[in-house]
């Protein structure tokens, strides 16, 4: 069947319902050419229902939805990750899975090696490396523009204030926030290997919690094989908006992408300057989130390689987990050390 974009119909089958499942399946319903979503699955039946309900598609277990459809789409929460991955890998479908893949590397191991074993492609969800800036800048740092890359810096500042509360996971900020940090700082300096990760962090915004890992501002400083040093800083109560920005500086220029106007408007009067800055990963990276799944859809069409892969994912849990074990010794960690 051919849609009206003259490509083959791709069936999408979404798993996991809550915010950015939602905004996916959205996505997949409205924005993605080519795609259709097929059925939405969820460990709450009725979360699974509504969102099904909104587009005019069926709620299903997990086990009926790959049955019937062409690829799959992990947005459950982490912890969930693995076990989904397994399973629609066995069932010999391509999976698109959200950022982290995985919380441990034993665990990513796995999940690459069932990918592999079945034949079947394995995408993660770094968006940023979609949006049209930060796809330039990639494309300026590997054509040579700024030389060799000497200093490199990404910021995620989510926007305030903070709602912070018990029950958020452990080292949320280094796993769940900061990988696009890490992996937008790999994917920046391409062919260098990260070497070496040094952490300062703290719960200043709620420091109730930070006897159960859960931190709120962090600064991570990471050396690289070919000399860079890059710096990734993360905060949870940015007032003014969602911040999210990176830059390489290298021996020839320099590149700076993200930003926080969401409009080139700039409004003067007597009391100075004003401008819309964007509120959430949502309105900054809209048609990012739309591409990346765009892109998947066509590996499932053409059986192709993924843009982001489970070795990617791989990659930036390891800066992750060395950022938490410097964090807790205090010390400089080598990433070998991490295996």
């Amino acid at each position: 069947m051919r849609t009206d974009h003259g490509l083959p119909l791709v069936r999408l089958g979404l798993i996991g319902a809550g915010r950015i499942g939602t905004m996916h399946a959205g996505n997949i319903a409205r924005h993605v050419p080519g795609a259709e979503l097929a059925a939405v699955a969820d460990v709450r039946p009725e979360a699974a229902e509504k969102l099904a309900a909104r587009y005019g598609t069926e709620a299903q277990d997990v086990d009926g939805l790959l049955k019937d459809v062409d690829g799959v789409v992990i947005t459950s929460i982490a912890a969930a990750h693995l076990d989904l991955i397994q399973r629609a890998a066995a069932a010999g479908k391509p999976v698109w899975c959200e950022k982290p893949a995985s919380l441990t590397l034993e665990e990513i191991d796995q999940a690459i090696a069932a990918t592999d074993a079945a034949g079947v492609a394995f995408q993660v969800g770094f968006n940023r490396r979609f949006a049209k800036d930060f796809a330039a800048a990639r494309r300026t740092v590997e054509d040579g523009g700024i030389g060799t890359p000497q200093l490199m810096r990404s910021i995620t500042r989510d926007p305030g204030p903070a709602t912070l509360r018990a029950g958020i996971p452990p080292w949320t900020i280094f796993r769940e926030t900061l990988i696009h940090d890490f992996d937008t700082l790999l994917w920046l300096n391409p062919g260098a290997r990260p070497v070496e990760v040094f952490t300062k962090a703290d719960a200043l915004v709620a420091p109730e919690y930070k006897n159960d890992g859960l931190l709120d501002t962090a600064v991570v400083l990471i050396t690289f094989d070919n000399g860079a040093i890059a710096t990734a800083e993360a905060n949870f109560s940015a007032l003014y908006g969602y911040d999210v920005r990176g830059e390489v500086f290298g021996s020839k220029g320099m590149v700076v992408t993200g930003g926080l106007p969401s409009s080139p408007l700039v409004h003067y009067d007597a009391n100075g300057l004003r401008q819309q800055t964007f509120r959430s990963d949502e309105e900054m990276f809209r048609d990012a989130y739309v591409q990346e799944l765009a892109d998947f859809a066509e590996v499932v069409r053409a059986n192709a390689a993924p843009p982001v892969t489970g070795a990617d994912a791989r990659n930036a849990l390891r800066v992750a987990l060395a950022a938490i074990a410097s964090y807790e010794e205090n010390r400089p960690v080598r990433i070998e050390e991490l295996g």
